[in-house]
């Protein structure tokens, strides 16, 4: 059985509705809720002007391996964190912006960015070391849903589609 510990996410961006229901059904499949030992995820629970916020208790190797492969292939910003298991991995935050990668930051289990002695040797400078952290605060904005019709509608009488 795999290392169990808990985790969460925020998922932002824009998706049409289609997509928007591909990512519903991986969390619903994945059991995360709304909130620490809260309701089960369902698809009308997004807030408009909110990023999506996510939660699980008991999660497999602290990370939602495809809700975030998708997320990353659909260009989909998000911020997981995970706590920690004792001999196996610390806890981390991993940060997508949207750019198609996702990049990993050692956290504490109150998910505050950490750095070690190395990393700041590796990264080189005061201004490298500050960057590093921003990078790892990365703020997820709102998840947006639009249908196709919304977007056709918002085309300019010089705009065709084929």
């Amino acid at each position: 059985m795999a290392d169990r510990v808990s985790a969460s996410i925020i998922i932002g961006g824009a998706l049409d509705a289609p997509a928007y229901a591909q990512l519903a059904e991986l969390i619903a499949a994945e059991g995360l809720a709304i909130e620490w030992d809260g309701d089960p995820f369902e698809s009308e629970h997004r807030v408009d002007g909110e990023p999506l916020r996510l939660f699980a208790h008991e999660v497999a190797g602290g990370h939602f391996e495809e809700i975030e492969d998708w997320c990353v292939s659909h260009r989909i910003p998000f911020v997981r964190w995970c706590g920690g298991y004792s001999g196996q991995w610390g806890p981390e935050r991993v940060v997508a912006t949207g750019d198609g990668t996702a990049v990993s930051y050692a956290v504490s289990e109150d998910d505050e960015v950490v750095i070690s002695r190395s990393t700041i040797e590796t990264l080189g400078s005061l201004d490298a070391v500050l960057a590093h952290f921003d990078a790892a605060e990365f703020i997820v904005p709102p998840l947006v849903v639009t249908n196709a019709a919304d977007v056709l509608s918002s085309f300019d009488g010089a705009h065709h589609v084929q």
